[in-house]
């Protein structure tokens, strides 16, 4: 980021790593599936390029990190920072588990495949061909509808400007990281910067990535995206 905007504080949006079900596309919301073993390396590999001091995340300069409850959220934190530093982050307060950070609630489409779930639902008289499902319209049976998924992501968006509102111009290390999941970091972005989720904005981190947002001029009413990276070097 610009020199001049670099005592603005900044949001960390990390995805976690790959599982057997994000691999094969399905739908993981609170079943709990680990990282495969690619999916760790993946992580370790986004670790080592983008966190430490003097790094694009310098864990001294956090002042929060949600995960998600779920234990392939929980793993990915672990590994992108290593256990001593988590160790260190849990000891300061830093770390919090975050019920908001929570994948989409998937309901009645939980482990199926977008095709699976538009078969069904065909089925079920809710489709047609002329209106497949749409997740970010439609929602899901039995799990959350876009607008429960949208309070959601707003009520932790909240909690983060309130943090960082003091420190826009450097008064104090203010960065924030958030360690989630797929649809979820897609949703939050979309809310961060104010647009509804069945807006068509294109965003979708791979397995591990880190995305980065911030503010234009300093100004927590003016959320800015600044850029994706965090690629997996493992192959």
């Amino acid at each position: 980021m610009p020199d001049k905007d670099a005592s603005t504080p900044r949001l960390f949006l990390v995805r976690h790593g790959e599982t057997e079900w994000s691999q094969s596309g399905k739908h993981t919301g609170k079943t709990e599936i680990p990282l495969t073993a690619h999916g760790e390396d993946q992580v370790r590999g986004t670790g080592a390029l983008a966190v430490g001091s003097n790094k694009l995340v310098d864990p001294a300069k956090l002042t929060k990190l949600f995960v998600s409850p779920r234990g392939r959220a929980q793993k990915t934190a672990e590994l992108l920072f290593g256990g001593e530093t988590i160790a260190e982050l849990k000891e300061k307060g830093v770390f919090e588990t975050e019920e908001l950070a929570q994948e989409w609630n998937y309901g009645a489409y939980e482990g199926l495949k977008p095709k699976e779930i538009k078969q069904l639902r065909q089925d079920q008289g809710l489709n047609s061909p002329s209106r497949p499902w749409d997740i970010w319209r439609d929602g899901c049976v039995d799990g959350e509808s876009p607008a429960q998924v949208t309070q959601r992501c707003d009520a932790l968006i909240a909690k983060i400007r309130a943090l960082q509102a003091p420190n826009m111009n450097g008064e104090a290390p203010a960065d924030i990281m958030v360690v989630a999941h797929g649809h979820f970091t897609r949703c939050f972005a979309k809310r961060w910067l104010g647009y509804p989720l069945d807006f068509g904005l294109s965003l979708m981190m791979e397995p591990g990535g880190v995305g980065v947002l911030s503010y234009q001029h300093h100004s927590v009413e003016e959320p800015a995206l600044l850029l994706g990276i965090g690629f997996p070097v493992a192959q």
